[in-house]
């Protein structure tokens, strides 16, 4: 869709919008976007020229929708200034299809001729113009609308469907906006990023949010849960149509595009506590212990473990944590050199053995504490099935271990005291029973817990340890990707030994640490991007080596998703 070139007094939409909401609400659908192939190539400026022709070439056809779809809406609005605002915008795309032409002078063609309007933009423009004309489920056939309230609520419908392209563009914009070298003069896409990324179009798009709060406004929940599904299905479409665009140029992305299991092997490993989850698994542990406990007054039965009271176990729980906090940010401070070194894995890997030695003390006053014994072992099986998993954890892994064609292997590796709460959390995602889980173990008597921890992974050197031994594991007739994804500082080792480590969350000490060491933090979009940019025309290269001192960070699983597997 090409830019209307006026904006006409934007009104910035509060947080609590209905547009603001969706956007937020469909994050992921924007991410997808985002990470696809064609948007990679044209924000490395590497987009093959014949690509962006087809492309644009579809602008027309949204452009001309867009027209006849707002005109539709204006139609049914009962409002003037609501008629008045339809207008103006309708105007702009009007205007916006004159300037089309620059385009078709500035390539020398009429591609609009050569390239028929494909499948994708189809699909979209006939789900716009379907909601303008009133055909949207649950609504009166657009011949017997009763009321001006009800054609007005058609208007507020097709600004639902149309608003998500706008500030997906926008978006897109000033993402790829971001990447461009000042100096850089030679960028061919430079005037398209433009166009999304100019005060006019991102005017245009908060006047069109705020037009559609303003129409929402007398909604019912059910009518508003209407212009939610028609949101979601335009951003859904729009995903659609950047996947289908035709590259012929070899692309760093989907990791997995050409991905063959007699020749490949793809091996994804992950930290648990704060990587894959909402809540550190250690506080659900104790949690259980303190609410399973006893009180002070109770006697408790012969024959079975003794236990502390619901509130020793609490005061001595506290006391644990605030010890853990206080000794670790000692030393994580202990560890740092004195000024900022160059990357050098056996450094680091020697700086970390100082905090190893600080989580095997602490898991020694753990279990002399006794605040793991005496837990059931179905309180905690119970409790793992009820564990909140970051949005996208359960879908992404649940697409990698379900694809046959990559046989791709999935290991967790975990400083939690009890495997059997991650397998729990797993079996009940459903179809994630394959899932290798590394990790400690409580012991058991007659399903209750001794207090002592079967220690495996209890720091950075075991983890790294762990993860050596299983990449010597791997058949040596293969090509091996290895991918770690984590969030602290105990899993720093991994992420850099992968071929490519990825970060989730914003842990200042993994910051802090990396930075004193010499790692680079590379946020993903923009390093794939680069990539791209380095990428042989041949594709030949090799892209991803370990390490490199160089690590991606996400903000979610939905950029991994992405990375993996495309939409």
């Amino acid at each position: 869709m090409a830019i209307p070139p006026k904006s006409v007094g934007a009104v910035i939409p509060t947080e609590d919008g209905l547009a603001s909401r969706f956007w937020i609400k469909f994050r992921r659908e924007s991410v997808l976007s985002l990470y696809s192939p064609f948007v990679i190539c044209l924000a490395s400026g590497s987009l093959e020229i014949d690509t962006f022709r087809h492309c644009i070439a579809q602008d027309v056809h949204f452009l001309k929708a867009f027209a006849q779809a707002y005109e539709l809406a204006e139609d049914c609005a009962d409002d003037d200034d609501a008629k008045l605002a339809i207008s103006k915008l309708r105007k702009g795309v009007l205007e916006a299809l004159k300037l089309h032409n620059s385009f078709v002078q500035e390539w020398g063609l009429d591609f609009v001729k050569e390239c028929p309007i494909n499948s994708a933009t189809l699909k979209y423009t006939e789900f716009v113009l379907a909601t303008a004309s009133g055909k949207v489920e649950g609504l009166k056939a657009p011949g017997k609308l009763d009321t001006p309230f009800e054609k007005t609520k058609i208007a507020a419908y097709t600004l639902g469907a149309m608003t998500p392209c706008m500030r997906l563009y926008a978006f897109l914009g000033k993402e790829l906006e971001a990447l461009l070298d000042p100096n850089e003069h030679d960028h061919p896409y430079k005037k398209w990023i433009g166009n999304y990324s100019s005060e006019g179009f991102q005017a245009t798009t908060l006047q069109t949010e705020d037009l559609l709060d303003k129409l929402s406004v007398s909604l019912t929940g059910e009518e508003l849960n209407i212009i939610e599904k028609l949101y979601h299905q335009a951003m859904k479409l729009e995903i659609e149509f950047f996947y289908a665009q035709t590259l012929t140029q070899p692309t760093v992305i989907p990791l997995t595009k050409e991905h063959d299991p007699a020749r490949d092997c793809l091996m994804i490993f992950s930290d648990f506590d704060l990587t894959c989850t909402v809540v550190d698994s250690s506080a659900i542990l104790a949690e259980i212990a303190i609410v399973t406990a006893p009180k002070s007054d109770q006697n408790q039965p012969e024959g079975q473990i003794t236990r502390m009271s619901s509130s020793e176990l609490r005061n001595t729980w506290g006391e644990l944590s605030q010890q853990y906090t206080e000794e670790y940010e000692q030393c994580i401070e202990s560890m740092l050199p004195s000024k900022k070194e160059e990357f050098n894995y056996e450094t680091l890997h020697t700086a970390l053995v100082k905090l190893s030695d600080f989580e095997k003390r602490a898991n020694s006053r753990v279990i002399e504490s006794g605040v793991l014994k005496g837990l059931n072992f179905e309180d905690i099986k119970r409790a793992g099935e009820r564990l909140i998993l970051q949005d996208g954890c359960t879908n992404f892994l649940q697409k990698i271990v379900k694809d046959e064609n990559l046989n791709a292997s999935v290991h967790l590796l975990s400083y939690c005291w009890c495997g059997d709460l991650i397998r729990a959390a797993f079996s009940s995602a459903g179809g994630l029973d394959v899932v290798n889980i590394h990790a400690n173990e409580l012991s058991f008597q007659e399903s209750v817990s001794t207090g002592e921890i079967i220690m495996e992974v209890q720091s950075p050197i075991d983890k790294i340890e762990a993860f050596d031994k299983i990449i010597q594991g791997c058949s040596d007739d293969k090509r091996n990707l290895t991918v770690y994804i984590g969030d602290s500082v105990g899993d720093l080792l991994c992420l850099l030994k992968a071929d490519i480590g990825i970060v989730i969350g914003s842990s200042s000490s993994l910051r802090t640490v990396g930075d004193h060491y010499g790692v680079s933090f590379v946020p993903l979009f923009p390093g794939l991007v680069k990539k791209q940019k380095e990428y042989g025309a041949d594709g030949s290269c090799c892209i991803w080596k370990g390490q490199s001192g160089i690590l991606y960070t996400a903000s979610g699983w939905d950029d991994i998703h992405a990375l993996f597997l495309g939409h």
